[in-house]
């Protein structure tokens, strides 16, 4: 079996869908990272393929191995992005040639089905706690929510600070304490601001507080996890097992998140998993686009010991796959499909097709008109 190419689709949601060709009619699924330059991490595809076109799609190691030391500079999002996606097609079209979802060739289940999480929103109070009762009514027993609406200066005032602890206290008083709540802090926060925040939440006892300051400077995450117990996490933009390596070995934090859409794919997703498992650090992988991401998680989670919960429950491939996993009470069931699970018709990819280019995380500060990490 060879490669005989690939194709990108941008589509609604900020994600893409990658299809690879073989010359056997198999096309493998994958979902590169995409955010707002997909034209470019769709470059990147094309400039791997160079070299991938006319191999066999089954030696996945040997071409993660060839693609990611070749490059002159090997953690660039892109790069690393695109090639998540390839080897995330790879292993689709392995699981087919074998007739076995992919979670059994990456050994097998430690569990019968997989813990999800959705996201919950709103501008008020009253507004996050509705949709967060939304979510517990569709069957989600855990939500994630934004903890700011707004910039957030490097020190705040009182009232910012009660504003977003009022925001989660709203949440907690609808879902009662049988539901879990993340708080996503958006990176927005300064240290010195996270440290107040994170302190004021611990009554509310979240699930855990996600990057709470930005991942350039680990260092703070370290002080900040040893000067609380809320449970820190962090991750979802972090490339690589190397890329995680000093945040795990110094156990900076309780829980980390890497995306597999741009981590480096499944089976670096499970060495960064087996990683953190030897010091006792959980994993929630980071799922904020398209479903394809979601179901190759899904798949890594099934074998991973040390799971604690999964992005993306809500994003399940309905109108998009063929068979969409499948949620109950709170969990996506293991896929029993081929591969990935994730076949779907064009006509339903190009329902969603999405070529619009947008900027996303433009924030800035009401007052004095200076810019904002969003």
């Amino acid at each position: 079996m060879k490669i005989t190419g690939f194709e990108t689709i941008p589509i609604k949601g900020r994600a893409m869908v990658l299809k690879m060709f073989t010359d056997e009619g198999l096309v493998g699924y994958g979902e590169p990272m995409n955010y707002e330059h997909w034209r470019v991490v769709a470059q990147a595809v094309d400039d791997m393929a160079e070299y991938l076109v006319g191999k066999d799609p089954l030696q996945i190691e040997d071409h993660w191995q060839a693609m990611y030391r070749s490059s002159y500079s090997r953690s660039m999002p892109v790069l690393v992005g695109a090639l998540s996606g390839i080897e995330m097609a790879m292993w689709d079209v392995l699981g087919k040639v074998v007739n076995m979802p992919v979670w059994k060739l990456l050994g097998g289940s430690v569990r019968k089905r997989i813990r999800v999480y959705t996201g919950t929103g709103g501008a008020t109070p009253e507004q996050c706690a509705e949709s967060a009762t939304k979510a517990v009514q569709a069957g989600f027993r855990a939500v994630k929510m934004g903890a700011s609406d707004r910039p957030v200066r490097f020190v705040d005032t009182p009232n910012a600070v009660d504003a977003m602890v009022e925001r989660v206290a709203a949440v907690r008083e609808a879902v009662g304490d049988e539901v879990d709540i993340a708080i996503d802090l958006h990176r927005r926060l300064s240290p010195t601001m996270a440290a107040i925040l994170v302190k004021e939440l611990e009554p509310l006892r979240p699930l855990f507080a996600e990057e709470p300051c930005h991942p350039e400077n680990n260092e703070p995450l370290l002080t900040l996890s040893r000067s609380t117990t809320v449970p820190i996490a962090t991750g979802e933009r972090h490339l690589t097992r190397w890329g995680f390596r000093e945040v795990i070995e110094r156990e900076m934090c309780a829980i980390l998140q890497p995306d597999i859409r741009h981590c480096g794919g499944i089976m670096e997703l499970k060495k960064i998993s087996a990683m953190a498992e030897v010091h006792n650090m959980a994993i929630a992988p980071h799922n904020a686009a398209g479903p394809i991401g979601v179901a190759a998680s899904v798949h890594v989670m099934a074998t991973v010991p040390n799971l604690l919960i999964c992005e993306g429950g809500h994003n399940r491939g309905e109108g998009l796959f063929k068979t969409p996993l499948v949620f109950k009470d709170g969990f996506i069931e293991l896929p029993t499909a081929p591969g990935l699970g994730v076949d779907m018709d064009d006509e339903a990819i190009e329902a969603i097709r999405d070529e619009t280019f947008r900027l996303r995380g433009m924030f800035w500060h009401e007052d004095d008109g200076s810019f904002a990490d969003f």
